[in-house]
């Protein structure tokens, strides 16, 4: 059987309904399964169409669909800590290590997996982070949730060398030839932007604060390596493994309109153990 998330809205003044959804940040597509739900789109108990005329004090309710579980394995054994939880999403603070969505070999120790123990709906992650990167990550628990804006997102790293000055590194990025996972800095490839902000620096290292203004698929470690200074740990991209076993970078700050409430959250996760031993061996 569906399951559903009930939103009441209390109108504030007359528009149409499909204005009143489009201006409370529901997608077309979201008010299309809405709609095609039995009585997914209700105003004062009774059904409403979108081109239906809404006033000041209705009550239109909304039956948000929420999906009918999934074929994710649940596994109770695996613990990550949660840092934020209402009815709509769930943010966990990852561990290196662990990846985000099932994949091979992956079949039951991921995050949709703890997800899948705890809650009895589809896994819909907002952000996605690689199995080494530790951090922030998001699960829509509805579709609603699943539409939400990230305004955003801070990395912590650490980089070999010494960054002494703030830089805005702008350089296209793609598939390098010959290789499925790896991505490389080349003229034919997506625009993508990493503002990097040095921290701390250290014995030929530094602690980096770092922005994106772009997403694309490791962007921070194929910038970071081509400016010659690759994450510690990031043997794929030129790192060594020296101080740390895994890239070491984490997403530890993230802020969003939340889609329900439309108000700005901001959550934090402090660096893991493994990157903070790197900066108090390090530290000049």
């Amino acid at each position: 059987m569906d399951k559903f998330r009930e939103l009441e809205i209390i109108c504030e003044s007359e528009n149409t309904l499909e204005a009143l959804l489009k201006k409370r940040g529901f997608s077309r597509r979201l008010i299309v399964a809405m709609k095609r739900t039995e009585g997914g789109i209700t105003r004062n108990g009774e059904l409403c169409r979108t081109i239906d005329k809404v006033f000041a004090g209705d009550r239109v309710l909304l039956k948000i669909p929420m999906g009918s579980g999934n074929d994710i394995v649940p596994n109770r054994e695996l613990t990550v800590p949660t840092v934020y939880e209402d009815s709509d999403l769930i943010i966990y603070n990852k561990p290196a290590g662990m990846a985000v969505h099932r994949s091979h070999g992956h079949y039951d120790d991921t995050l949709e997996n703890v997800f899948a123990a705890q809650l009895d709906m589809p896994f819909r992650a907002v952000n996605r982070l690689d199995k080494d990167t530790s951090g922030l990550c998001i699960a829509a628990k509805n579709k609603l949730g699943a539409d939400m804006t990230v305004t955003e997102k801070v990395y912590y790293a650490v980089c070999e060398g010494i960054v002494s000055e703030p830089q805005r590194i702008d350089l296209p990025i793609g598939r390098a030839d010959g290789s499925v996972m790896m991505r490389e800095v080349r003229p034919d490839g997506k625009n993508a932007v990493t503002v990097i902000k040095p921290l701390k620096c250290m014995n030929n290292c530094t602690l980096l604060e770092i922005r994106l203004e772009t997403g694309r698929t490791h962007q921070i470690r194929v910038h970071l390596s081509h400016i010659s200074h690759p994450l510690a740990g990031d043997d794929m991209y030129g790192g060594s493994r020296k101080l740390i076993a895994r890239q070491a970078l984490h997403c530890g700050k993230m802020s969003f309109i939340h889609p329900i409430s439309g108000e700005n959250v901001t959550v934090s996760a402090d660096m893991p153990e493994d990157m903070t031993e790197i900066i108090r061996k390090e530290m000049l």
